[in-house]
């Protein structure tokens, strides 16, 4: 992961979507013409700059921040970068409060609402198909970050003017907070317990029994995980469903979200691999896999998975 600080009064963005405006570092010469598209060509270098950087193997050891410096047509940024391993970006941190959505159980959230999804995950899906499902790199393209984390300030402290503020934010920020709920929930919605076992499954080559496992598997989740999940999973398929406006197909939206739903936990991490590009390597196709398994799959009932459970329980 790439930390990029900018200088503290402005923001990279200014530099791509305004550099008439830009407040970072900037340097025009008197009576000179800025070229037409600055700002996408001067983030393509940018981009370019933290690739090489990324590939870098005496950087991506470093611990220190990096300066560097872009120029194009009279403008001048300057930026700080340093590298986070995969296993701290997406470490899972439990919220010491109680009383927020953020790093709190999912058990808790509902029960605390009285409802069977956390409203965060209804509302934000709920505005990206209202006015995003046809945004182009929808939940692929990150929001500003500053964006989200006023929104996660909003939803944790329950304020009465969510509705409002989430009419008003950029869709991609909307669809970033939905991404930063799951990633820090205290465990993966499709939970640590049950993590090898969807490995196994995923793994299977008889396509009954990888069936018969995988709809066990769901049947395994605690209600208000399967609930979430389903919820969720129907609207990824939406999304899917305007993959030729989107570009999000299902494979693109299991990639995204995969990781995200289903990893390994600290300990079995630390027990069975030595480092971060271990992990990335061994299991994150896998998760990609298990995801686009349920995306690929017809509808999935939640009362027809405990009617099974039912039978289940009787032949027993």
């Amino acid at each position: 992961m790439t930390d990029i600080l900018p200088q503290p009064d402005c923001s990279l963005k200014a530099v791509c979507e305004s550099p008439e405006h830009c407040c970072l570092d900037q340097l025009e010469e008197p009576g000179s013409k800025r070229m037409p598209n600055t700002g996408a060509r001067l983030w393509g270098r940018v981009r370019s700059k933290l690739l090489r950087h990324k590939l870098d193997p005496q950087t991506v050891e470093s611990k220190n921040w990096h300066t560097d410096v872009i120029e194009m047509n009279g403008i001048k940024v300057e930026f700080s970068m340093k590298f986070t391993s995969r296993d701290m970006s997406l470490k899972r941190t439990p919220s010491k409060k109680q009383t927020g959505v953020f790093g709190v159980k999912i058990s808790v959230v509902t029960k605390r609402e009285r409802s069977k999804v956390p409203y965060i995950v209804r509302q934000c899906i709920e505005e990206v198909e209202k006015r995003g499902i046809e945004e182009v790199g929808i939940y692929r393209i990150s929001g500003v970050a500053t964006d989200i984390q006023a929104l996660k300030a909003v939803f944790d402290a329950n304020n009465k003017d969510i509705l409002l503020m989430l009419s008003d934010m950029d869709i991609n920020a909307i669809a970033g907070t939905l991404k930063l709920y799951f990633r820090e929930l205290p465990e993966p919605l499709l939970t640590d317990r049950l993590y090898p076992a969807f490995m196994e499954g995923i793994a299977l080559s008889d396509p009954a029994a990888k069936e018969n496992c995988m709809m066990h598997l769901l049947r395994s989740l605690p209600d208000p995980n399967l609930i979430t999940f389903l919820f969720l999973l129907e609207h990824l398929k939406r999304v899917a469903e305007k993959e030729p406006i989107n570009k999000m197909s299902l494979h693109n939206l299991a990639t995204v979200f995969g990781p995200t739903l289903l990893r390994p936990s600290e300990v079995e991490s630390k027990a069975h691999l030595t480092s971060a590009a271990d992990i990335w390597s061994h299991d994150v196709m896998a998760q990609v896999q298990v995801l686009l398994y349920y995306l690929q799959h017809p509808p999935i009932s939640f009362a027809e998975l405990k009617r099974n459970t039912l039978y289940f329980s009787t032949d027993v």
